[in-house]
């Protein structure tokens, strides 16, 4: 995926100019920087949402994955149901809830995700993105909102579930650039 001369302004304030980017494929860019700098803005062009000013974007396919800053569940489906949204019945009913386990949601697959707290929204959010079908995945501050010990566990899990995959991870945080990204953009 190419980003090639994007431009982006929302009235006067100019958020991105002339950004141009190749991202390899099968490896981890992190997209790093202080908030408002305009790396949510960006994964919303290199996903299609929005549009640039100027330039473009070239996507080898538009099969992605994504989690968002907002969860964005069905509030009244189970966590479980959430995950089959993307994933169908390419996963049985054991390997959806072992995925739920290895983000520490032990028991949750059947409870409604507006019964799940902030951060087992979250994790369920990053299991779904995780297991759907994709060629690119891109990930707006999967981690955020989780603490230490969960948030290592859950950084462990996506580690391997990434492998070899073209992912684009916008965050703040230089500690999850370090630990899974093979490429760094500073905005």
């Amino acid at each position: 995926m190419k980003a090639v001369k994007i431009c982006k302004a929302f009235g006067e304030n100019k958020v991105l100019t002339d950004f141009s980017y190749e991202f390899k494929q099968g490896k981890v860019t992190a997209v790093l920087g202080a908030s408002g700098c305009g790396k949510t803005t960006l994964l919303n062009i290199l996903m299609g949402i929005i549009s640039p000013d100027s330039g473009e974007v070239i996507r080898e396919s538009d099969k992605i994955s994504a989690v968002f800053q907002e969860n964005r569940l069905c509030e009244n489906l189970t966590a479980s149901a959430n995950i089959r949204l993307v994933t169908g019945k390419r996963f049985t009913k054991k390997q959806v809830e072992e995925n739920l386990e290895n983000v520490g949601l032990f028991d949750c697959a059947n409870k409604k995700a507006g019964n799940l707290s902030g951060g087992m929204k979250r994790r369920t959010a990053l299991v779904r993105a995780l297991l759907a079908e994709y060629d690119i995945l891109f990930l707006d501050e999967p981690f955020k909102g989780l603490d230490s010990d969960t948030k290592n566990l859950v950084m462990d899990y996506t580690a391997k579930k990434i492998i070899g995959k073209t992912v684009v991870l916008v965050t703040h945080d230089l500690s999850e650039c370090e630990r899974l990204a093979d490429d760094i953009i500073n905005l």
